[in-house]
């Protein structure tokens, strides 16, 4: 499985005021969409979103766990120091995802309500995992996609709904609740280098190396 990003700028910046009387600063807006090429030739198909979004609603939106962070990491598990906000709510209007999330006190909350008091236009990017198929000339999300979580980024560059993949050498699989990193595609490349002989003498300790590096992140 792959880390599969999507990011987007069309979200605006609420101010709300709580019982206490203190302010409470909150981004709304479209979040993720379905049936949408962009321009990596990506779409989400509408029953895939749906189901990735009603799982994530019900695992963690419900329960109070969808946090997110202030930029994306270089993986699909969340880093609890740097996370800033708190998505609240994940609602559908068409094939667009109307999200709310709550910035939170945090270090990295407080940098986002300083950019956003500040003028600054920040997006949204969707955390997820899965895999990718090609058909009529553009990439389509398989039905295994799982959405991680809703990250705060800003990306001039980005559109309405610009997806792309990172850390493509990268494979990802689930043992147990975890995520764990396989990179697989470094044990080959170093298979590929040896002679016959050489890889009959060797592929035993590169199998355990491959196995070592599972348990460490393990």
């Amino acid at each position: 499985m792959k880390l599969i990003t999507e990011h987007n700028e069309n979200v605006k910046h609420l101010i709300t005021e709580g019982t206490d009387g203190q302010k409470q600063h909150f981004i709304e807006g479209i979040f993720m969409q379905a049936e949408k090429q962009n321009r990596n030739n990506r779409v989400y198909p509408l029953p895939v979103l749906q189901k990735a979004v009603a799982d994530y609603v019900r695992e963690s939106v419900a329960t109070g766990r969808a946090v997110g962070e202030l930029n994306h990491p270089e993986g699909p598990t969340i880093n609890l120091d740097k996370v800033s906000h708190l998505t609240t709510s994940l609602t559908w209007q068409g094939n667009d995802v109307i999200g709310k999330a709550k910035i939170l006190e945090t270090p990295m909350g407080q940098i986002v309500k300083g950019l956003l008091d500040g003028g600054c236009q920040l997006g949204v990017s969707s955390r997820g995992m899965g895999t990718v198929g090609e058909s009529g000339g553009k990439t389509t999300v398989n039905e295994d996609f799982v959405l991680s979580c809703i990250d705060i980024v800003q990306d001039p560059s980005a559109h309405k709904a610009f997806v792309k993949g990172i850390m493509e050498g990268v494979e990802y699989f689930y043992e147990g609740n975890q995520i764990v990193a396989m990179q697989a595609d470094e044990y080959r490349a170093r298979m590929k280098k040896l002679s016959v002989k050489k890889l009959a003498e060797q592929q035993t300790k590169l199998f355990g190396d491959f196995l070592s590096e599972l348990k460490i992140k393990l």
